[in-house]
């Protein structure tokens, strides 16, 4: 029975190796085509994360509503919302994270 147990979890984590190791090389690869620094884009992801992060726990601003990205520092905040107060939230959370150097507003509001 144990031997049985240890095969299958065996193969179970085969499939895992393969799912570790791509997404390594996925991100070895677009590491490879960007051309800012590792600090930078580690920076950057970092930025991103903080301010999605932020919109996860408002009850104003929905996660789910707004992209996020940031390049150099620079945040660009893109897709819709239900009012101007959320979209001014959502502003105002992203420039008050730490390492943002500048917000580009694009969120819509949809009413």
């Amino acid at each position: 029975m144990r031997y049985l147990i240890l095969v299958a979890m065996i193969f179970a984590l085969s499939g895992c190796t393969a799912l570790v190791v791509g997404g390594a090389a996925t991100a070895a690869y677009q590491l490879g085509k960007d051309e800012r620094e590792p600090e930078v884009i580690a920076s950057d992801s970092a930025i991103t994360t903080k301010i999605k992060s932020k919109y996860a726990v408002d009850s104003v601003v929905s996660v789910f509503g707004i992209g996020v990205r940031t390049y150099e520092g620079k945040v660009t905040l893109s897709g819709t919302v239900s009012s101007d107060v959320a979209r001014n939230v959502a502003v105002t959370l992203a420039r008050d994270t730490g390492g943002v150097k500048s917000v580009a507003n694009q969120i819509v509001v949809k009413k």
